[in-house]
């Protein structure tokens, strides 16, 4: 216990002083955490070699994420945006795996891990994308509803594929688990609703007055939900969107939104730092040219072919602009599609570590372009920071 309060306590004070140096440079945030995890941890100097405990807490500000995400946006909202969200994140997703393909085909690599690489890099970060957009945006303007649509659209999206890569059974048990996950959504949906509507909603009308006990009911609502979707199968931001999502409808969310903020950042704060440690800066040379090219692709020519689909849809263009660039980076959800393909066979281990270069670059890069462009919490300029 003395040496997990030890390396935890490292954590927490390294970050903090990173995090207040960044301030004084005016550097994202982001940034000070994920160079704090590259400095102490396992490949810098080593004072903290484990860190799947730290992994496993990171799950909980991600959680944490896509609860609030889901608390500020009423179903009503979600509904108007299906149509947007479903065209952006199937023809972007398809446009972007395409490009990736052919560059790593054009790099050498093997047709299956070429297949299985950029399928993995083919979405956007539901953290960072969230974690930079300002707070009204997120809770009352278009943009806020229509990124968290398509990233939402995007996980189901990749829930799907690390299904059928990340498997070692039969074609046919892949494709009944395929079959049966629109039922398990379904599922989790209607249990969220009846169970926030007559359980939750009343458990807190009588408990009003007692502030810590809401807080308390709120995030026990939150990892239920999402350790109960975790167990059908569906990841567990999934879950934990949907639980937002249905206590959205409650007149308190906003409320329980503001004062849950704190804790989400502070439990993201091991989320970038676990991202540093991973950092292997010996396995560079043999991945460097096809990560540098995939990123360019993602970084540059991704918010193109995104404004494109914006526009498409009748978005206006600074609008589109705006959206597309905040989408454009890699996903959390590469590294775990990229682990679970070694673990089944299906990738190497070399596309693996460019698949975690290209993830760990492309968000770095996206954030110090948005932090630098536009509106966010941690704005470069005074007149950018807004919250």
């Amino acid at each position: 216990m003395q040496n997990v309060f030890w390396g935890m306590g490292g954590i927490v004070v390294c970050c903090s002083l990173m995090a207040w140096l960044a301030c004084q440079v005016r550097q994202p945030i982001i940034l000070a955490y994920f160079l704090c995890g590259v400095l102490i941890g396992p490949f810098g100097f080593k004072l903290i070699t484990e860190v799947g405990l730290l992994e496993n807490i990171s799950r909980i500000g991600i959680t944490l994420l896509l609860f609030l995400a889901g608390l500020v946006l009423h179903p009503d909202r979600l509904r108007k945006f299906f149509k947007t969200a479903t065209v952006v994140t199937l023809a972007g997703s398809l446009f972007g795996w395409i490009l990736a393909l052919l560059v790593l085909l054009a790099c050498g690599y093997e047709l299956r891990d070429s297949i299985i690489s950029s399928i993995a890099l083919m979405f956007s970060s539901t953290i960072l994308v969230i974690k930079l957009l300002p707070t009204t945006a997120l809770h009352q303007k278009r943009m806020g509803s229509i990124c968290i649509a398509v990233l939402i659209a995007q996980d189901l999206l990749a829930v799907i594929a690390l299904m059928f890569i990340g498997v070692k059974g039969s074609d046919s048990d892949t494709l009944r688990v395929f079959l049966m996950l629109p039922v398990k959504i379904v599922f989790l949906i209607v249990v969220a609703i009846i169970g926030e509507q007559f359980v939750i909603r009343k458990m807190m009308w009588k408990a009003d007055r007692y502030n810590e006990v809401l807080m308390i009911l709120c995030i026990g609502w939150c990892v239920g939900v999402a350790l109960l979707s975790e167990l059908l199968g569906i990841s567990y931001e999934v879950g934990a969107f949907v639980a937002g999502v249905a206590m959205a409808r409650g007149k308190i969310a906003p409320v329980l939104s503001e004062q849950l903020k704190p804790l989400r950042d502070f439990f993201l704060m091991f989320f970038f730092f676990v991202l540093g440690t991973a950092f292997e800066f010996e396995k560079i040379n043999t991945v460097w040219l096809p990560a540098c090219l995939v990123s360019a692709i993602i970084i540059v020519m991704r918010p193109l072919w995104l404004r494109w689909l914006f526009r498409s849809m009748g978005e206006e263009p600074e609008f589109a602009l705006e959206t597309a660039v905040r989408l454009s980076q890699s996903s959390e959800f590469a590294l775990i599609i990229a682990v679970a393909a070694v673990h089944s066979g299906n990738l190497t281990s070399k596309a693996a570590q460019m698949v975690q270069l290209t993830t760990i670059a492309t968000m770095v890069l996206s954030s110090y372009i948005v932090v630098f462009k536009y509106p966010t919490p941690i704005g470069f300029r005074s007149g950018l920071q807004k919250d």
